[in-house]
């Protein structure tokens, strides 16, 4: 197996706040490299871990890591919005904990040939499930002008989507787009000096938009953490990492939702049931200086924490 390397990101706070049971059932449903999920298999005894991928790579170096720490895993090759189709399959209807850690593994983005970074001249891939069609190729060569703009604006929340697209929409007519550097290049040659002088990479929030696009990331895990809540055992608790706003936003709305009753006007205090689920955190948890010394996409990431009450 080759040396690229994955932190896990708010790793003791993400298997803190899960508060496993050793018995329990729990779901990694982005197993990714097996980081969080193998502190999470230590942790059981009777108990049992699944772990959901659509990544071949992921889950061979998953598996390596977690074979050596015992055998009550299983391993599930599918995207998490298919979660309880997934787990009733093998019998499985209930659940103690799942973690979301959102972010891109470091993998995918320090492969080259896997196209997600602008760091690496490779084939405009950007696909998780290398089995699906879609790719960021596709969307570049195919989308219509105004399809483009939505997608950097929505996703990328790119001030400068319009000049953007307009350049691709341009260059496509001579050429067909088929790598990252081409693609940045393209970027660079759309914005302004002043922004192409300011700090980080000017193709960061298009490439971000572009991947959320091809993997439709955010439809994805506002679908799975729904069926989520509907699975969890009573103090079973929902861990979500998140790495950009519009994660997070989707997060904080359907867990305020979830958490909160509301008290139609003129109904007494007394006839109303609490929320089925309680925060655990009533603000992100963010990494720690220790952390963020040691690992840069530490950054941006956000750690939100919800738990089913039990019944009274």
């Amino acid at each position: 197996m080759d040396n690229y390397i994955h932190k896990s990101v708010l790793l003791n706070e993400a298997i803190e706040g899960l508060d496993i049971k050793p018995s329990g059932i729990y779901v990694d449903a982005t197993l990714g490299g097996g980081g969080h999920s193998s502190h999470i298999l230590e942790k059981l005894t009777t108990g049992h871990l699944y772990g959901f991928d659509q990544d071949d790579y992921a889950i061979n170096r998953a598996t390596e890591v977690l074979s050596k720490i015992g055998s009550n895993y299983t391993i599930i090759k599918s995207n998490f919005v298919n979660l309880k189709n997934e787990l009733n399959k093998l019998g499985v209807d209930h659940i103690d904990g799942i973690l979301y850690d959102l972010g891109v593994s470091s993998f995918q983005l320090d492969i080259p040939e896997r196209g997600f970074s602008y760091n690496y001249d490779a084939p405009l891939d950007m696909r998780m499930n290398q089995n699906q069609e879609l790719t960021a190729e596709y969307i570049v060569n195919n989308y219509s002008y105004d399809e483009i703009v939505k997608i950097l604006f929505r996703y990328g929340e790119e001030t400068f989507s319009k000049q953007i697209a307009r350049k691709i929409e341009e260059v496509r007519k001579t050429k067909h787009i088929k790598t990252t550097f081409e693609l940045v290049d393209i970027i660079k040659s759309a914005l302004p000096q002043k922004v192409l002088r300011a700090k980080g990479h000017p193709a960061k929030q298009t490439f971000q938009a572009l991947r959320i696009a091809v993997n439709d990331e955010l439809q994805v895990f506002e679908k799975s953490v729904l069926q989520a809540f509907d699975m969890l055992n009573a103090n079973g608790r929902i861990v979500v990492i998140t790495f950009h706003s519009l994660e997070d936003r989707i997060c904080k709305t359907i867990f305020k939702e979830k958490s909160t009753v509301d008290i139609p006007k003129g109904l007494p205090i007394a006839n109303i049931n609490k929320a089925p689920f309680e925060l655990v955190t009533k603000h992100p948890i963010t990494s720690s200086e220790e952390e963020l010394k040691e690992n840069n996409r530490a950054h941006s990431a956000k750690m939100r924490i919800i738990k089913k009450i039990a019944e009274q």
